[in-house]
């Protein structure tokens, strides 16, 4: 049985930082240089969970954890007054059986004070936009620039409007 809740200080932060780097060496090879991704340690994200500004889910499935989300206010002043879905990561042999829908609905619910909500997705990542798009949100006209694993990567943000068509949705 599938349970979305949010961490608490009994769940394994090295355990949570491993279904980040599991996700990021399945849904980003061929996108990130695969040096990159070979060089990922464990742990790499376990601090980052415990960001008091933050709330970061857990995806449950019969007592394992197996996805995750952070969600708080914008990080970006230019974005300020919107709510930013930071990241969503299942462990890759649960991917594509629905559970990110459930997962991001929750997350979507967590910024429930927020009439906007955006997220970053790597634009290559087509996989994930797809995702995002059959789930309300679209694409912008904002991106990013990062430098990862010494190849430039650039990141479409993607906005969801809270209006009465979507919020039933959520």
């Amino acid at each position: 049985m599938i349970k979305i809740r949010r961490i608490t200080p009994g769940d394994s932060r090295l355990e949570i930082s491993n279904i980040y780097e599991q996700s990021w060496k399945s849904a980003y090879k061929g996108i990130v240089p695969q040096e990159y991704l070979d060089s990922i340690p464990q742990g790499r994200w376990a601090s980052k969970v415990n960001n008091p500004l933050w709330t970061t889910l857990v995806c449950e499935l019969d007592g394992k954890l197996i996805g995750t989300s952070s969600v708080s206010r914008s990080r970006f002043e230019e974005y300020y007054g919107e709510g930013e879905i930071i990241s969503i990561y299942f462990l890759p042999e649960y991917m594509h059986k629905g559970y990110g829908k459930q997962l991001l609905a929750t997350a979507v619910n967590e910024l429930s004070e927020y009439d906007d909500i955006f997220l970053w997705v790597l634009e290559d990542n087509t996989n994930a936009r797809r995702f995002y798009e059959a789930q309300g949100f679209t694409a912008t006209e904002d991106y990013l620039e990062n430098d990862i694993g010494g190849k430039t990567l650039r990141e479409v943000r993607y906005r969801l409007s809270r209006n009465r068509s979507n919020v039933d949705k959520y």
